[in-house]
């Protein structure tokens, strides 16, 4: 006679307790025979992938639910695992029959057979969707300005300094707005805020390839330019830019009035960003400030006629 407990060693117990800890943990058990790719899931692992347990596994089938890179990732890993015979754990993407999309946890083991050569990969998977959520969700505070919702100064200043050789950077554009203190003062800070939010959205429009758009101060703002980008183009979207940073902002019944200062520092082909990219770009913004503002110039060409004739 079994008790309750276990005890005296109830396999039936043990299996059925097993089996109510992989629910509420939200996985399950897997092994792959390494001769045969023949795989073997307990129902926690049905479940994750969205099939009915006991439906034929077939393992070209099932990688092919892995989404984007997470796919190659794991061939990657997995036959590392192979060759080192070492086991591994990785955060991998998958996609369900429904269209669903999840993220598990995959811990993988190997065991070796007779001639001492990796014979089964085995080990859990885990949903993990709701913690990577979260993690998102706190990275996504850790990065973004919480008024406008672009990255912040710590972002930008990273990847300035994340490639400082040849790099996939075209150039740093710095804007300034216009009179910002005077809105501030005399409309309040509402205003100064509903100005910034259309700047942050009319950066975001005009310049939608960029590799970053940041705002770095109060009323300061910094694109990235992802390369490649021709000159012709850039001066195009610098110009596209200054003409929507001047369109006024409605705000309870009233416009007001806005422009920006733009300077920029374009870099040729393989040049590298160095550490005076932001110098440099900073120098060209002072230049459209003691234009008049409402202009934009570029650092080391001489100003030429029209907002379009962008220069420093």
């Amino acid at each position: 006679m079994v008790n309750e407990a276990g005890s005296s060693g109830d396999d039936g117990f043990a299996l059925r307790l097993h089996a109510q800890a992989a629910r509420l943990a939200r996985m399950g058990a897997w092994e792959c025979d390494l001769s045969s790719e023949r795989l073997t899931w307990t129902e926690g692992v049905y479940a994750l992938f969205g099939l009915t347990p006991g439906a034929p596994l077939r393992r070209h089938e099932i990688v092919g639910r892995y989404v984007g890179a997470s796919r190659a990732e794991l061939e990657q890993v997995r036959a590392h695992a192979i060759r080192t015979g070492r086991g591994f754990t990785l955060d991998s993407r998958i996609r369900t029959p429904r269209g669903e999309e999840r993220w598990i946890r995959i811990g993988a083991d190997l065991a070796l057979g007779p001639d001492g050569r990796p014979a089964r990969l085995f080990g859990y998977k885990q949903d993990v969707t709701a913690e990577r959520e979260a993690l998102d969700r706190l990275r996504h505070l850790a990065e973004r300005d919480t008024l406008t919702g672009l990255y912040n100064r710590a972002v930008f200043d990273a990847r300035c300094r994340a490639d400082p050789g040849p790099s996939g950077i075209a150039g740093l554009v710095l804007v300034d707005l216009d009179r910002f203190k005077a809105i501030n003062d005399s409309r309040g800070h509402a205003a100064g805020d509903a100005c910034l939010c259309a700047a942050a959205d009319r950066l975001r429009r005009a310049f939608a390839g960029a590799a970053l758009v940041a705002r770095i101060g109060g009323d300061e703002f910094a694109v990235i330019l992802r390369a490649p980008l021709g000159r012709a183009e850039a001066l195009r979207l610098l110009a596209r830019a200054s003409a929507a940073l001047s369109r006024p902002v409605f705000l309870d019944g009233a416009f007001l009035e806005v422009s920006a200062s733009i300077g920029a520092r374009l870099l040729g082909p393989g040049e590298g960003t160095g550490p005076s990219l932001f110098a440099e770009a900073d120098a060209a913004l002072y230049a459209a400030k003691a234009a008049g503002r409402n202009a934009v110039r570029i650092h080391g060409e001489a100003p030429g006629p029209g907002r379009e004739a962008v220069a420093g």
